[in-house]
């Protein structure tokens, strides 16, 4: 067989599992989904376009930092990670994009003080580029005195979409060095934290939430929905995000600790402090060597959650994998 002959076939089959405006938007490497490893992180392209950096040396625990929206619109808070304009200084634990929690056997996961806990990067059990880019990875939950509290088992998906921007986040705790007690607080958990001006209020903030029950901004913090979005314009365009609850997580549908000042986090947890019930409400217990796992989708998107069709992508993830 010719060499003409062997790059006609090699073009055919690419034409086939690739058409050429698919090309087009994948970039050179003709992956929708490329995973590249740098120096203490992943670096995530979707669509030949840098979506987000999955960070997971260097800090208290792993985050993403940054996420680009529609446009290139840079969807999170730059403090205390980079130089940004117009943004508020508090909150030096609110990085992005992470997950933790206030009390887990009375450490404080979220927070980061002299006495609060860390999740420390162990090692990546997956990391995949194709039609989804996977990120798989475990960790450990150390104390203030490096005593181990728990493990997770982690993974992140990245789809490329042409209504918005799509990833999953799953989280596996594992009470493998005796039981992990989720306290009730407020202080969690499955969080972002969004750029300035989308936030509800402050001097450039011009944004708004909305929740599954049509409950809109102050009136959804500490409510129960499936799903909530926060909107408002970056860069002159509006964009939003929305975090989807799955329908098999603990407690479905959650409560939301979703500020006017750009945080936005689902927290199963908070009974206590959302619907001033007794202390310990909310807590969740699981027993020495079982596990308890989380489950949650972003829709990043333009426009409000009408133009986004956000109840319309819930129910369409709920119904991948129904509750059991």
């Amino acid at each position: 067989m010719s060499t003409r002959e062997v790059s006609a076939i090699f073009a055919l089959a690419a034409f086939c599992l690739f058409p050429t405006n698919a090309f087009a938007q994948n970039g050179a490497s003709g992956q929708p989904v490329m995973i590249t490893e740098e120096k203490g992180k992943l670096r995530v392209e979707v669509n030949g376009k840098h979506f987000t950096d999955y960070v997971f040396e260097g800090h208290s625990r792993p985050f993403l930092f940054p996420i680009f929206g529609p446009g290139g619109a840079k969807m999170t808070r730059n403090y205390p990670l980079a130089a940004g304009e117009n943004e508020e200084h508090d909150h030096i634990h609110h990085k992005s994009f992470w997950w933790g929690h206030g009390d887990m056997n009375g450490i404080d996961f979220w927070a980061e003080g002299k006495n609060s806990g860390k999740v420390v990067h162990q090692g990546f059990t997956k990391i995949a580029s194709g039609t989804i880019g996977v990120i798989a990875s475990k960790n450990k939950y150390i104390d203030g005195k490096g005593q181990v509290v728990c493990t997770d088992a982690r993974t992140l998906k990245f789809y490329p979409s042409e209504s918005g921007s799509v990833f999953d986040f799953e989280v596996t705790v594992h009470a493998d060095q005796g039981e992990v007690v989720f306290g009730d607080t407020k202080e969690g958990t499955m969080a972002i934290r969004l750029a300035e001006t989308m936030r509800l209020k402050g001097p450039v903030g011009r944004g708004h939430i909305v929740n599954s029950e049509g409950i809109r901004d102050d009136g959804t913090w500490g409510k129960r929905a499936k799903w909530v979005d926060y909107y408002g314009p970056v860069e002159g365009k509006t964009v939003g995000v929305a975090i989807f609850d799955h329908p098999a997580n603990p407690q479905h549908p959650t409560w939301w600790h979703v500020r006017d000042y750009g945080l936005f986090a689902a927290n199963p947890f908070g009974v206590h402090d959302f619907e001033k019930k007794p202390e310990g409400s909310g807590k969740l217990v699981v027993k020495s060597g079982d596990k308890i796992t989380f489950k949650y989708r972003f829709y990043i998107h333009a426009g409000n959650e009408q133009e986004a069709k956000v109840q319309e992508a819930y129910v369409k993830y709920a119904a991948e994998q129904p509750a059991k």
